[in-house]
Order: C-alpha cells, then structure tokens, then sequence
C-alpha cells in the first residue's frame, strides 16, 4: 500500500489557527469552557472540570472548536495535544494553543496519533533547538513533514492504536491507583508512628492536628525542648560580601531534594556564603542535626535535617534540639503535620507563608527520647518496603509508557503491519 510523504498543512481545511488571547480577569464563572495547555493531559486527553475556567462565548468563528479538531501547544509544554472528540459543554481555546482542522480525505484520530509519535515529537524537539519559544509558531507545526497513507488505512490504524492505546491506558491506571494507595499507606504509617496509634490507653491531646496520644506521652510546645531560629540573606548588593563563599546555605531551592519525603538529610546545596557575608547579615550558622522547615511559597511546609554545620536563608525557620528531642523525630512530626500547617497557618493568597509567630506555638507529641528513636527506626523500615513498592511501579509505569510511544510510532509510520499486530501492547516487557 502506498505512503506518500506531506507535510501537516495539507492534512487540513484551517492549518495553524491560534486560539483566544485573553486573561485570568475575564474570566466568568459560567459560559464557554476556555482549553488550555494545562488542561489538556500527557496523553492528549481533556482533564476534568476541577479547575477548568470560563469566558464568554467568543463572537469570532476563527476561535470555535468542534469534534475532529486537533489542539497543539506552542508555548510552554511544546507538543503537547489534543484531538477534540465529543465536547461536553460549549468551548474554545487559548492563545498558546494552535488548531489544526483536517481536511474529509485526513481520519482526524489518525493525524492526533501522528501528533503524539516519535518522528512527530523529533521534528518538534529539533526544530525548538534553533527557536525560541514564542517562535514555535503555527507555521512551523504546519511544515512538519508526516507519511500519510490512503483514508482506509488511516482507519484502520486509528482502529487498532484506539483498541492497543485503551489496553495500556487500563493498565497504566490500575498501576497508578495502586502507587496512589502506597503513598496513603506511607503517609498513614508515618502519622500512626508519632501519634502513638498503636497505643489503646490514650488521653485527649493539645495537638491541633491529633485527636489524643497515648496516656504516658506529652503533648508540649516545642520551644520548650527545641530552640527556634531562622536565617538571612547577605545583601547582594554588596558583591564584596559573595567573594569565598564556603558556607553551607539552604534556601528554597534545596527544597526539590526533600519534596518526595524520602531524604531525611541535607547535606549539599546550590549556593554558599561567605564568612563575610555571615558577619554582616542576620544568618547565623546552625549545628549539624538541626531541623529545618521551609516557610514560604510553593515550598513552604517541606522539612530536613542538617547533616553538617550550615545557614539558611529567612525562608527557612530551624531548631536546635535539646536532649529530650531526636531530631529525625522532630521531623518526621513535621511532615506529619505539613498538611496542618499549611491548611491553619500559611498566609496569603497568592504566595503562602507560614510566619515565625505561628511557630513560636507549635505543638507536638514527646514520649520519651528511646522510644522516639524507635519510633524514627519503624518509619524507615516501613517506608523502604513502601518506597521499594513505588520504584517497581515507577518502573512498569515507565515500560507501559515506552510500549504505548513506541506502538503507536510504528503503526503511524507503517512499520507495523496492524492487520496482523492484534494484542501486541503486550509485548515489551510489561503484561497487561
């Protein structure tokens, strides 16, 4: 059968229509659903209504959208798409988002399945290499070169890709829901292991975060056994002051190494001071095993432990355990508690911020310091077979994902013979 080389353009009656530029204050609580890039998926599916917005219903036709259209992003997550099947409610598209309308003689789940393959992908990667973003603009979507075969086959590879794609979709989520239940569980166990659950004699507790603790334990404010501190950043303007920097100095972009709740220990970090910056400037060095606490932004409320002598910037409140407080038992309370944190004492609209005052009065579980340590010792242990279970459904995930690309590569490009492929996502290391 015969494949003939074009280019996107000719695949479509409307080639390269951008969408509705338009901002977040006209926005309307109800009306015509604005698509945007991050509504759309990595597999090219709509998300749901959470958090979906609206605008009023655009006058311009250029900016209606109907089943068969394909959406690519321009900005942004470059690539990314979308082929609009049946539409739930009135809708449109933003600017960073570009539509491409196929022409009768172009099965439109065919061109969405070409979006997604790896020569398509390529061409976009290659081509982004000597652009800007703002510049990966319709036209250049619109002349990247596709194979394309005769109507019926274009239908009979959408056919078989929407029955393989389907199969690997049921697994991935089935794989997906189980890692969610993990990340409960772990999350459940490290709650349980500082709240004393296993206990059965209990008391009402102090603690805004947990109903009661066991009888013998105390529920205290932590300044009583732990010395609250903070840190500053040395004034940039003073260039003299960031000449020799040899400090340790944690600030918010430490934060990505502990996000995940599987590193205790901060030992590195992007940026250092200066001897000279630290005398001129409020920061202070902290001991190793001092816990630190992120206050602000989208990092506020993330946790570690110093693993050697370092400072910290103001974003950052730490304490300094005294001898009835295990540091990593202080930790592990507070990422219990993050959740508390954030819900009863980050301010702000826009920028969250948990502020010194706040955590002047914190309050947390204290039994005594040998049962702290086994208590950090039964979080670890429980964590590792957790964590084990995550990383192997990382990994299948990771295969399902790999198989699904590279079926869909082959078919679109008639490597594949979809005639006799039937049940072939199978394949590739991963069973479903």
């Amino acid at each position: 059968m015969t494949w003939t080389k074009t280019r996107l353009k000719h695949l479509c009656v409307d080639a390269g229509q951008y969408g509705l530029n338009i901002s977040a204050q006209d926005y309307v609580s109800t009306g015509c659903r604005l698509i945007r890039t991050s509504d759309i998926d990595e597999i090219g599916r709509l998300r749901s209504r959470e958090g979906a917005v609206y605008v009023d219903a655009p006058l311009d036709s250029r900016h209606e959208i109907r089943a068969g259209d394909l959406l690519l992003s321009r900005s942004g997550t470059i690539g990314r798409s979308m082929l609009l099947c049946e539409l739930e409610e009135p809708s449109t598209y933003a600017g960073y988002l570009v539509r491409f309308r196929p022409r009768p003689t172009t099965e439109p789940r065919f061109m969405a399945y070409v979006a997604v393959s790896r020569g398509f992908q390529g061409a976009i990667e290659a081509d982004a290499v000597t652009s800007t973003i703002q510049n990966f603009n319709a036209e250049r979507y619109a002349n990247i070169a596709v194979m394309l075969p005769p109507l019926d086959e274009q239908r009979r590879i959408a056919d078989f890709l929407d029955a393989e794609t389907a199969r690997i979709d049921r697994t991935t989520a089935i794989r997906e829901d189980a890692r969610r239940v993990l990340i409960e569980r772990r999350a459940a166990g490290a709650f349980g292991a500082v709240t004393g659950s296993w206990v059965r004699e209990r008391v009402p507790s102090t603690l805004a975060w947990v109903d009661s603790l066991p009888v013998m334990w105390q529920g205290v404010k932590l300044g009583h056994v732990a010395r609250l501190g903070s840190g500053h950043t040395p004034s940039r303007s003073k260039p003299e002051w960031w000449v020799g920097c040899t400090i340790p100095w944690i600030t918010t972009g430490e934060v990505s190494q502990v996000r995940s709740d599987r590193l205790e220990v901060l030992t590195e970090t992007r940026e250092m001071i200066s001897e000279t910056g630290l005398l001129n400037s409020s920061a202070e060095v902290h001991p190793k095993g001092t816990v630190v606490l992120c206050r602000t932004a989208a990092s506020a409320g993330y946790s570690a432990v110093m693993g050697r002598d370092m400072a910290t910037s103001q974003d950052l409140a730490t304490w300094t355990c005294g001898p009835k407080l295990d540091p990593f038992f202080l930790l592990w309370c507070l990422r219990v508690m993050r959740a508390d944190l954030l819900d009863r004492l980050a301010m702000g609209s826009t920028h969250k911020t948990i502020y010194m005052p706040d955590l002047q009065g914190l309050r947390i579980p204290l039994p005594g310091r040998e049962e702290q340590e086994k208590i950090v010792a039964e979080i670890r242990s429980s964590n590792a077979a957790v964590d084990s279970a995550v990383d192997a459904i990382d990994r299948q995930l990771a295969l399902l994902a790999e198989r699904r690309q590279a079926l869909i590569t082959a078919a679109v490009t008639g490597q594949l013979d979809v005639t006799t492929a039937r049940g072939l996502s199978a394949a590739g290391g991963v069973a479903i």
